[in-house]
């Protein structure tokens, strides 16, 4: 049976940034392929362009030079209108931070992705329950983020990125807030949404939490050093 076809491919991909005539190489020549349902964690020291890479699968940013592939769609190719629009239906953002709405409920928050859809509320409101069933906060649905704690508010963030059934899941760094006991809950999380078929690329600086993944890709000074099974 042939392999199915690669959900991300990422081609000689570079970035630099330019600051008072100062270039600063972020990532060069980048080549890495994810295929739907694997769960791969990229790791490296802090500067090594971890984030740089996350930003740029998920359309955040964009290469200096290289080819990215996503759902066998060029990314180049796309407007900012597609950009946005696949942002929201094919990538599922789980941030170290949280980025919750502060005067939103937890309900609001989740649902909050669909609407920019134009999904029926009818739907809307099955996508938001099953989520929040999905990661135990459904009983929290009206609460405000500020009345949860930093785990709550974290799978509240990850109910939001599932709601939308993207792709793939995008977490950058998702345990760096939480103190131990709750990170572990939290990559338990992640490992239940993986086994239930969710492609999940995840930042961390943290082995024990990289050793989660099928695939680890260790990042150095923006290159790819070596890419292990887990």
């Amino acid at each position: 049976m042939s392999e199915a076809p690669a959900l991300i491919q990422l081609q000689n991909v570079s970035k630099i940034f330019y600051t008072d005539e100062v270039e600063t190489h972020a990532l060069e020549d980048v080549t890495l392929d994810i295929h739907p349902g694997e769960y791969v964690a990229i790791s490296g020291p802090s500067g090594c362009g971890k984030s740089t890479l996350l930003s740029i699968l998920g359309l955040l940013d964009s290469p200096t030079a290289g080819d990215y592939t996503l759902n066998g769609r060029p990314v180049a190719q796309l407007s900012q209108a597609d950009r946005a629009r696949t942002r929201n239906r094919e990538i599922g953002f789980i941030f170290q931070s949280f980025n919750l709405i502060g005067d939103l409920t937890v309900y609001e928050n989740v649902e909050l992705p669909l609407t920019y859809r134009g999904m029926k509320p009818a739907e809307r409101r099955e996508r938001v329950t099953e989520a929040l069933e999905k990661v135990e906060m459904a009983h929290r649905a009206k609460h405000l983020p500020s009345q949860l704690s930093g785990g709550q508010q974290q799978r509240v963030a990850v109910a939001r990125a599932v709601a939308g059934q993207p792709s793939i899941l995008l977490a950058d760094e998702p345990t760096g807030n939480l103190d131990s006991k709750n990170g572990e809950a939290v990559m338990g999380l992640l490992q239940t949404l993986h086994d239930e078929g969710s492609t999940i690329c995840m930042v961390t600086h943290d082995p024990r939490y990289a050793e989660h993944a099928m695939r680890e890709i260790h990042l150095f000074d923006g290159r790819l050093a070596v890419a292990a099974a887990a």
